[in-house]
């Protein structure tokens, strides 16, 4: 297939690179005017090319589907989908328009799907780099970079390097398949499910710390202000299977960063308000199960590794 933009197929360009996998993606987009013309110029001059992007419209009303319209003029691997406008915002909505995507390219010869926000833009030879990790390592199933916002960036000698950030993920196609896709969870936490469901079933999955994506839109506000947001956290922490041994030692970690102890404290009380709600867990006692079991032995890793830092 050709880009029109640089005169070459996905398919050259990958042989050129040495990559013997070839790649889709799909990018749900709401109101995105701001920066999705950012994301698209990071895709269009990747050094492999993707086999087919499809960019879903979940009901924009703004100029995002223009922007888009531009680039798949130029680029005939560049598809847009529209979804209905609507007044509700939820992360089940994102799944759903994942899903017209992925009808689109369901039928296509390709070895990896990516989810791609379309907030974010990378290096030119991004998606290369991460398409040779998962050739030299053929049980990684999920993988991606670590994001930038400003100034801010996650610890990764406190956050799990197994954990993939929503912010694009890589999947091998059989894991994805595998996994059942991404489920419509309405508060949240559709990515994680994801890549924790794919640890589970026996797939190595990784965030490689050599490259970055840049995150243009600040964290945690779409759908409010910085302290609901922390309280968002909280209560999906509870719902996702969270034990309350991780939540203290989370919630402690969080106070370290603005707004400095209130934040940790409202991440705490939105774990505490879900547990005492009752509120119903969207995922299967298995994966809860397995998440305490992974969360209480990096616990033990992060103790053991305190004890050895001070003796």
């Amino acid at each position: 297939m050709k880009n029109d933009l640089t005169g070459e197929t996905s398919a050259n360009t990958e042989n050129r690179q040495g990559s013997n996998l070839t790649y889709v993606l799909i990018t749900p987009a709401r109101n995105e005017e701001a920066f999705i013309e950012e994301t698209i110029k990071s895709v269009v001059g990747q050094t492999v090319l993707p086999v087919k992007w499809v960019i879903v419209s979940d009901g924009s009303t703004d100029c995002t589907e223009d922007i888009v319209r531009k680039y798949t003029g130029q680029c005939q691997w560049i598809e847009l989908v529209r979804m209905p406008e609507h007044t509700v915002r939820n992360f089940a909505a994102k799944v759903t328009c994942f899903n017209a995507g992925y009808e689109k390219v369901r039928n296509l010869n390709y070895d990896v799907i990516g989810n791609l926000d379309a907030d974010i833009s990378f290096d030119s030879d991004y998606f290369e780099f991460l398409l040779k990790k998962m050739t030299e390592m053929p049980q990684l199933g999920v993988t991606g970079t670590p994001f930038v916002e400003g100034s801010f960036q996650y610890n990764y000698a406190f956050v799990n390097i197994e954990h993939v950030s929503g912010a694009c993920q890589l999947f091998r196609r059989k894991c994805f398949e595998e996994i059942g896709g991404y489920q419509p969870i309405r508060g949240g936490g559709i990515d994680w499910v994801a890549v924790t469901t794919a640890r589970m079933k026996g797939w190595k999955t990784r965030t490689f710390l050599e490259k970055k994506c840049l995150h243009h839109r600040k964290i945690g506000t779409g759908k409010g202000s910085l302290l609901i947001s922390k309280l968002r956290v909280g209560r999906q922490d509870y719902y996702l299977g969270g034990h309350p041994l991780w939540e203290v030692f989370r919630s402690l970690y969080q106070m370290r960063f603005r707004p400095y102890i209130i934040g940790g404290l409202l991440v705490f009380t939105g774990y505490v308000w879900a547990f005492l709600k009752g509120v119903d867990r969207p995922i299967s006692e298995e994966l809860a199960s397995f998440r305490r079991r992974e969360q209480m032995q990096r616990l033990r890793c992060l103790f053991l590794r305190g004890i050895k830092k001070h003796f």
